[in-house]
């Protein structure tokens, strides 16, 4: 018996079997090359095939040539795209799965950058990420745009397709025309809701006609956009029952937040709990007798199990968990849930990486992306291979290597494995991320690596081992800047995590790296009672938070602890306070901070409060306090801190002594990671399984 009945059970959409309950949904994949789909989207979706989902859905195909709202879209319109369709289903169907295609038109929610068009929407509202003004579509054009639907349904019935999905949610011109937020028209595809769902009723008629009956037919549906005047979840029930009386659709999928405005709910970070969004396929299942697909942060076939037998869902859709595991649903039936490798919700490889027009990788999987790439022989003749560190690229090495059929020794100064990783996991709001090391450490110990804690390796004992390889993961270690020499209450982000240091009173934190460092001490600070203050050189504080989606819900959070935030600032010197300063003194106020050239946006933004609402400022006459010089980036104008310590997020250097030792000896020497210079973790997996794999 399964530990998943109600996953494990087969259902019927529409003319389509499935054989479990498990949808690899659509998601962005960035694989495409001059508007076509590749090899690569075959390897990608086959591996998740192969790993068992019950259903494929792939990413979006551009219904009509306005629509090109970033580089490395399919252009689903172009006759062209049947031979790569027909590429991905049959190595789809190789594994007995059936796979759909989304089909989208994604109205003013995009750019002219690509098509040198004008966009086309129900208003000319513009989108408040694109900031473009689009045009208010005409009736030959809302014809246009339904016909364009009807060309790539047909498109994807001649590639093999086995149904479509009609992406009408968080990015689409459907959405728009449904959304009273967009759609200002006052004709009959304005007004009231029946009207604003013409476009998407015509689109269903004329996507049935077009695909017969032998093929399925899904929408997926927006049921809280979260924005001012947009769509709500009554509302989008009403939408959905509307879908359902048509009498031609077979399921429905659910989606919530909208992809300009919202985006960070709706591939919502670690921050956010599991299941979050299940509350809208619930309310669709109740309205409608279709099946309905539950989304939202869902990462273990336990937590997929719970939304089908409460009753939220019919369907699961796990993207971020097959991108870290294309194996998740075999390992969940074949009773080895504990091996699947969790996904972080980190969103640096996945969300964060198309973000920035790269495809789509995973920080934990180093093959997510790669799988066209065939995987290296197994060696002839397994040698002994040394690992010097346990963090993640030591991890990963030693996984990898072991796996290959290496004999493999982890050696780790530190009590536990984990490195950095588990560092950073320490503060609450990032606890997840621990789940790397877990599931690194796990593998290790799956494929027989000996892990040696409690140890520090020395030039001599490695040489003692003979090893034919040695990696060395030895880290990097805080590197203070210059202006920190002789002054004890300037301290790493690390000393704070590590308990090395315990700041108190009026602390001022450096962001220098622009991501969770400075942000998640300064909330862990906060937590403790600290008044604390962030500074950045940079245009945001934290500004990378912003790619994972991880910034909105960090400045509400920030707001709630009085966390102050200031921007364009460059901390030019420290020294230590000379004398207790009178009672009563205090640094600059925002005001006189504005009337000398000064800048601090947030504060601004609120009117001269702290951005925070209600964080103390640091106050001077503090015993032992620093006098801190920072230049305003803007102005050139330089402000006089007065704070009780200050916590640096600057860039390390390498732990590299063991390589000068050992760079000439007679065995092979690697190193990987933050030993080889210090980047974030995605770095790291991959130079660990690069080098695991050359072994």
């Amino acid at each position: 018996m399964s530990d998943f009945p109600r996953l494990f059970s087969p259902l019927k959409v529409g003319p389509v079997a499935l054989p479990n309950r498990v949808v690899f949904s659509a998601h962005l994949t960035n694989y495409a090359e001059d508007g076509l789909p590749t090899h690569r989207h075959a390897a990608y979706y086959a591996a998740r095939a192969a790993g068992g989902a019950g259903l494929v859905i792939t990413e979006e195909h551009s219904t009509h040539p306005t629509d090109w709202p970033y580089e490395k879209m399919i252009h689903g319109f172009d006759p062209a795209v049947v031979a790569g369709y027909r590429r991905i289903t049959e190595a789809v169907h190789a594994h007995h799965v059936p796979i759909f295609a989304q089909l989208n038109h994604n109205g003013g929610q995009g750019s002219g950058m690509y098509t040198r068009r004008a966009l086309w929407a129900p208003s000319p509202v513009a989108d408040p990420l694109f900031r473009e003004v689009p045009k208010a579509v005409e009736r030959h054009e809302i014809a246009a745009i339904v016909d364009g639907y009807a060309t790539v349904a047909r498109h994807c019935a001649e590639g093999g397709f086995d149904g479509v999905e009609l992406q009408c949610s968080h990015s689409s011109v459907v959405r728009g025309f449904l959304s009273p937020a967009t759609n200002r028209r006052t004709d009959a595809y304005g007004g009231p809701l029946r009207n604003r769902a013409r476009l998407l009723t015509e689109i269903i008629s004329a996507v049935r006609a077009a695909i017969g009956p032998a093929l399925a037919l899904g929408v997926r549906l927006c049921g809280d956009e979260l924005i001012e005047d947009g769509i709500t979840l009554d509302e989008a029930v009403e939408v959905a029952r509307t879908v359902a009386d048509t009498g031609q659709v077979d399921y429905l999928n659910t989606s919530i937040g909208v992809a300009t405005s919202t985006l960070y709910m709706i591939e919502a970070s670690m921050t956010v709990p599991p299941g979050y969004a299940l509350f809208i396929a619930n309310a669709f299942r109740r309205a409608t007798d279709l099946p309905v697909v539950g989304v939202g942060r869902i990462k273990s076939p336990e937590q997929a199990e719970r939304a089908l037998v409460e009753g939220h869902c019919d369907l699961v859709g796990v993207v971020r968990g097959q991108i870290a595991d294309p194996d998740f649903t075999a390992k969940a039936r074949a009773g080895r849930s504990a091996e699947i490798r969790a996904c972080l919700s980190c969103n640096q490889e996945c969300v964060g990486r198309v973000g920035m027009n790269r495809w789509l990788g995973c920080v934990e999987n180093p093959r997510a992306g790669r799988e066209l790439l065939p995987v290296p022989a197994v060696p002839a003749r397994p040698k002994k291979v040394v690992v010097v560190g346990g963090g993640p690229a030591g991890l990963q090495a030693a996984a990898t290597a072991a796996r290959r059929g290496h004999r493999v020794t982890l050696l780790e100064r530190a009590r536990a494995t984990g490195g950095q990783v588990a560092v950073a996991a320490t503060v609450p709001s990032r606890a997840e991320f621990l789940d790397m090391a877990r599931n690194l450490l796990a593998e290790c110990r799956r494929y027989g690596v000996d892990i040696r804690t409690g140890t520090a390796a020395t030039a001599a004992l490695l040489r003692a081992e003979s090893p034919d390889a040695v990696v060395l993961a030895t880290g990097a270690r805080p590197r203070p800047p210059a202006w920190a020499a002789g002054l004890d209450r300037v301290v790493d982000v690390r000393d704070v995590l590590e308990d090395r240091a315990a700041p108190h009173g009026d602390v001022l934190v450096l962001d220098e790296l622009g991501f969770h460092q400075a942000t998640s001490v300064a909330e862990l600070l906060a937590d403790r009672g600290c008044r604390v203050h962030v500074v950045t050189p940079g245009m945001t504080v934290g500004q990378d938070l912003g790619l994972t989606l991880d910034m909105e819900t960090f400045i509400v959070r920030a707001h709630a602890k009085g966390i102050r935030r200031s921007t364009d600032r460059v901390v030019m010197s420290a020294t230590a306070a000379a004398v207790e300063a009178a009672a009563g003194t205090a640094e600059p106020t925002d005001t006189e901070v504005a009337a000398t050239g000064g800048t601090d946006v947030e504060v601004a933004a609120t009117g001269g409060t702290d951005a925070g609402g209600g964080g103390t400022a640091p106050t001077a006459g503090t015993r032992g306090g620093l006098d801190v010089d920072v230049l305003v980036h803007t102005t050139g104008v330089t402000e006089r801190l007065r704070v009780d310590w200050i916590v640096c997020a600057v860039h390390q250097e390498p732990e590299d002594g063991l390589w000068q030792e050992l760079r000439d000896e007679p065995f092979a020497v690697h190193r990987v990671g933050d030993c080889l210079t210090p980047r974030r973790a995605d770095a790291a997996v991959v130079e660990g399984h690069r080098v695991g794999s050359a072994l």
